[in-house]
């Protein structure tokens, strides 16, 4: 874990990478999130097994847990630009897909509700490839497994 100094003007925009997946859909799964400065420097990672889940409620469990993580220590800030690897729930958080399982429009309804924190934000597919650190968290803490 890196450390980051909370009373820097640098706190009031950050970036948020996050990736979910699961081995055997559903299977074991985890969450993986990166926090970066906008000079691309980052200041905190995040993994953590959540047990059997698909690769979709992965993705947005990791999402949440980001954006949770964000709101409880980097108060000052007010701009956020997300980054996921899944087309599907960026899609569906932008309304440009419905979401029809019930229990990911829960989550979505969260991840929409903490959104509301921040003055701007944007979400963003990103290839794999541009997505590597997070996709390294989660199989790390799926490796950890055994």
């Amino acid at each position: 874990m890196v450390s980051y100094f909370m009373n820097s003007n640098t706190d009031t925009e950050l970036v948020l990478n996050t990736d979910g997946g699961s081995r055997n859909n559903p299977g074991n799964a985890a969450i993986g999130f990166v926090i970066l400065n906008t000079d691309g420097d980052v200041i905190e990672t995040q993994k953590k097994y959540i047990g059997i889940a698909t690769n979709n409620e992965a993705e947005y469990q990791a999402l949440l847990s980001g954006l949770q993580y964000i709101s409880n220590f980097y108060l000052n800030c007010k701009f956020l630009t997300i980054y996921a690897d899944s087309e599907l729930m960026v899609k569906q958080l932008r309304g440009e897909y419905k979401i029809r399982e019930q229990h990911l429009k829960v989550f979505a309804e969260s991840i929409h509700t903490m959104l509301k924190k921040f003055s701007e934000y944007k979400i963003i597919h990103v290839l794999r490839d541009k997505n590597k650190l997070a996709d390294k968290l989660v199989n790390e803490a799926l490796d950890e497994l055994g």
